[in-house]
């Protein structure tokens, strides 16, 4: 079904900046929209948030942070060079608890795209983007200066989307280790644009 056809049709994304009021039942001001965000997305280390950060790093990189997030779509982000990337994150520890360091795992999950505006699913399942972004918080202890906001707490490794259908056929999953014996490339934040674009355009070191 088409998107015109829709009795209902897909609402986009709208940008807003924060300081929209968040107002009472009589129209009275009793907050702003920037105040909700700051209680509701300020754990920045939890699981959530913190890959929904990653994906930004990644968005900022390619210069493409102007664009609305979509939180269902069949991949995260797309360049401006139209490749389509996937982000995923991982970290060795959590706001919880633990007793000993998390595992460095990635989902890497083939999937039936979903296609929000017609509420339809593809046919195939495949993985959807071109390139995956593995993001790892690089904090191995927990203290005080675990801080996500800095990148120079995060690495980037990248791997292009055939090269993971190839060696890792249908895993649903894939630990860092594995990742790099497959040819997962570490890059600096301020190369990733670059990298990417090269990889996709079959460009090497």
């Amino acid at each position: 079904m088409k998107e015109s056809e829709m009795k209902y049709p897909a609402i986009k994304p709208r940008r807003y900046t924060g300081k929209e009021k968040i107002v009472s039942c009589s129209g009275e001001k009793i907050a702003t929209l920037n105040d909700f965000w700051s209680w509701a997305y300020s754990d920045v280390l939890g699981n959530t948030e913190r890959g929904i950060l990653a994906e930004y790093f990644v968005s900022k990189a390619l210069d493409i942070d102007y664009k609305d997030r979509v939180s269902w779509d069949k991949y995260d982000l797309l360049s401006d060079e139209g490749i389509s990337v996937e982000v995923k994150s991982s970290g060795f520890f959590q706001t919880w608890g633990q007793n000993q360091k998390s595992k460095l795992i990635f989902g890497i999950q083939p999937t039936k795209a979903w296609n929000y505006e017609t509420d339809e699913f593809e046919e195939e399942q495949k993985r959807q983007a071109d390139i995956y972004v593995f993001c790892v918080f690089n904090c191995e202890e927990k203290n005080d200066d675990m801080n996500p906001l800095d990148l120079s707490q995060w690495d980037f490794y990248l791997l292009p989307t055939s090269v993971l259908d190839e060696k890792l056929g249908n895993n649903k999953t894939a630990s860092l280790g594995k990742l790099q014996k497959i040819g997962a490339e570490k890059c600096s934040y301020e190369e990733l644009h670059k990298r990417i674009v090269e990889l996709m355009s079959g460009g090497q070191k």
